[in-house]
C-alpha cells in the first residue's frame, strides 16, 4: 500500500513502519484488550439490569443483531471490492494486480480485526437496545423537559415556532425523510471507516466513538427517562401532515404499553426514549470523525445532516430542545473516550487527511 497517498493516520504517529496493518499488529495489543474491556463492562452491566427487571435480552425478528450484522457485513464486502478496485487502478503504471493490492491492503491481520470490531460494535448496539427498552419502567419525566424548553425559548415552544417559520406541509415531509434516513447514513459511516481508512488503529477510532455514544446515551435515558414532546404535548403537532413519522410514534406508545403490561411476552420490546437525542449524538460524531479524519468536504456534508437532523428531531416532536443539546455533548465526548481508549490519549489528530 503507498502510504504516501494516503496520509498519516493516528495509529503511525508513535514510530516508523506507518501504513502496515500487519506492522501496527505487532506493535501492541494494550488498546484491543482496551477496548473488548468497554464492550465487556457494557454486556455484563446489560446482564444485570436484565435480572433486575426480570426481562430476557430480546432480538426482534433478529432485526438488532443477527440480521444487521449480515447486513452490515454485506455494505462491507461492497465497499472492500470498491477499495481493492481504487487502489489497484491507482498502481497499474507499477504493475499492481486486484490479487496483489487485496492481499497487501486486506491481510489476515485486518480482516480479523474488521470482523472483531463489527462483532463487538453489534453487541454494544444490543445491549443497548435492550437496556433502552427496560427503560419503560422508570416514571418518564417529560413535564420537565417541557418546562427546560419553555424557559430556553422565552415561554415558548420551539417546534411550534418551527411550524410557524416552515409550514406544516412540505417541510413535515423532507424532514421525515430526513430523519429516517439515520439507520442508513450511520451505517455507511460505519463501514466507511472501516473499509477505507489507511490502517485497522485509525478506523477503530470511529467504532469505538461510536460504541461510547451508545453506552453514554442509554444511561442518559435512565437519568431522565421521557417519551418525547409528540406524547407530552400531542396538541403542539396536530397539524402537520400524516406521514411515516406519525405512524411509527404511535407504534411506540403501544409498544411500551405492552411492555409494562405484559413484560414477559416474547414480543414485548418497547423503542422509545427522548433524553438524550442519540439520533444528534450520532450525526455529530459523524461530523466530528469526518473533521478528525480532516475531510473538508465531507465535513461540510455532515455538518449540514447534523443541522437537518437537529431541525427535523424538534419539528417533528420526537425531542425536546434539550435533548438535542444533550446529544451533541454525548457526541463530543465520546469522540475524546474513543480516542482515549483506542490512541491512549485524546489529544492525538492525524497529521494528514486521511482519504480512501
Amino acid at each position: 500500500m503507498d502510504t504516501a497517498a494516503h496520509g498519516t493516520t493516528p495509529a503511525e504517529v508513535s514510530g516508523p513502519g506507518a501504513g502496515s496493518s500487519a506492522r501496527d499488529s505487532a506493535r501492541d495489543w494494550h488498546w484491543v484488550v482496551r477496548v473488548l474491556g468497554v464492550v465487556v463492562v457494557f454486556a455484563v452491566v446489560a446482564v444485570l439490569r436484565s435480572r433486575q427487571v426480570d426481562v430476557p435480552f430480546r432480538d426482534p425478528h433478529g432485526k438488532l443483531f443477527a440480521h444487521k450484522l449480515v447486513s452490515t457485513l454485506t455494505t462491507l464486502l461492497v465497499f472492500v471490492v470498491a477499495d481493492i478496485a481504487v487502489r489497484w487502478l491507482r498502481g497499474r503504471r507499477h504493475g499492481a494486480t486486484p490479487w496483489r493490492v487485496a492481499r497487501r491492503r486486506w491481510t489476515p491481520y485486518r480482516v480479523g480485526m474488521v470482523a472483531l470490531a463489527l462483532l463487538a460494535y453489534q453487541v454494544v448496539y444490543l445491549c443497548y437496545r435492550n437496556l433502552k427498552s427496560w427503560d419503560v419502567f422508570r416514571a418518564p419525566k417529560d413535564a420537565m423537559l417541557l418546562r427546560w424548553d419553555r424557559w430556553l425559548f422565552f415561554d415558548h415552544s420551539p417546534a411550534v415556532l418551527l411550524h410557524n417559520l416552515l409550514g406544516q406541509d412540505l417541510a413535515a415531509r423532507w424532514l421525515g425523510h430526513l430523519y429516517e434516513s439515520f439507520s442508513t447514513v450511520l451505517t455507511l459511516a460505519l463501514v466507511s471507516a472501516l473499509a477505507f481508512t489507511p490502517t485497522v488503529r485509525a478506523a477503530y477510532v470511529f467504532v469505538v466513538s461510536a460504541m461510547w455514544a451508545w453506552i453514554i446515551g442509554v444511561g442518559s435515558y435512565y437519568v431522565i427517562p421521557s417519551l418525547g414532546p409528540f406524547h407530552a404535548a400531542p396538541q403542539e403537532f396536530a397539524g402537520l401532515t400524516r406521514t411515516s413519522i406519525q405512524h411509527t410514534q404511535a407504534s411506540y406508545v403501544v409498544q411500551r404499553d405492552q411492555l409494562l403490561a405484559h413484560p414477559h411476552a416474547p414480543d414485548a420490546f418497547a423503542q422509545i426514549s427522548a433524553f438524550a437525542s442519540l439520533h444528534c449524538a450520532m450525526t455529530c460524531l459523524i461530523f466530528l470523525m469526518a473533521r478528525y479524519y480532516r475531510l473538508r468536504v465531507l465535513s461540510w456534508v455532515a455538518g449540514a445532516f447534523l443541522a437537518g437532523t437537529v431541525v427535523a428531531t424538534i419539528y417533528l416532536g420526537w425531542h425536546f430542545a434539550v435533548d438535542d443539546i444533550a446529544g451533541i455533548l454525548i457526541a463530543w465526548v465520546s469522540v475524546q473516550l474513543g480516542k482515549l481508549v483506542v490512541l491512549g490519549s485524546w489529544r492525538t489528530t492525524p497529521s494528514r487527511p486521511v482519504r480512501p
